[in-house]
């Protein structure tokens, strides 16, 4: 059984200090203690440990890294017992960066067993709980049966916090390149805020799945 003290042994023992300041700059949470550890290493402790899963969820939740690893550990599960642990790691979620990463591949095989998570998480009054049920919609259900849902759930953050509403613009802009007409005909309605149908625009143009021509529609879309 791997204990706190070895784990965070292996973690300093990758630990690159200038990546370090890098990524806490972007993280804009002076809150979350970051040692450095780049992610593919990370990814590789998160593999070998995933026989670990219950020690690795006992830890401290003291670092960066270490709230990463209960996340991919957990995201590695079987869907039933993802299902399990899942609230209680989405609960530790406090940056974009650990939310966005938080992926996992045993959804894609039981989108409607999951739905009644995601529409929780949207409904929480937690800004990264609410980015990781958008997030979650992103990574695995962007599909015509669940345009419905998506772009309602791109309606509600609307207005919420900055990481929400930039999740919804990020979700948005995979429905343009995706279903351009039904992307395009929701920001026609006019009902988003301002920083969610620009940003969700800049971020479609940036794809070269979208035409010249497409690119140009959005642009005039833009308030």
């Amino acid at each position: 059984m791997i204990t706190y003290e070895e784990v965070l042994k292996c973690l300093y023992e990758h630990e690159d200090k200038q990546y370090r300041d890098f990524h806490k700059k972007l993280l804009k949470n002076e809150a979350v203690n970051v040692i450095g550890v780049r992610m593919p290493q990370l990814r590789k402790f998160s593999k070998a440990w995933k026989g670990e899963w219950k020690t690795i969820l006992t830890f401290p939740n003291e670092y960066y890294e270490v709230t990463f690893l209960k996340c991919a550990v957990v995201g590695m599960l079987p869907f039933e017992k993802f299902c399990e642990e899942v609230d209680g790691v989405v609960a530790l979620l406090d940056n974009w960066a650990t939310c966005d990463c938080f992926a996992a591949p045993c959804i894609a095989k039981h989108k409607e067993e999951f739905l009644p998570y995601i529409e929780k998480y949207l409904a929480s009054g937690k800004e990264f709980t609410r980015r990781f049920g958008l997030v979650t919609l992103l990574h695995y259900y962007v599909e015509e049966k669940y345009l419905p849902l998506i772009l309602e759930s791109v309606q509600g953050a609307c207005g919420g916090e900055y990481y929400v509403m930039m999740a919804a613009a990020w979700l948005l802009a995979e429905v343009l390149v995706k279903y351009y007409e039904a992307g395009r005909d929701f920001l026609k309605e006019g009902t988003l805020t301002k920083e969610v149908q620009n940003k969700a625009i800049q971020k479609a143009r940036e794809s070269y799945r979208l035409s010249a021509e497409q690119k140009s529609e959005l642009s005039a879309l833009k308030k």
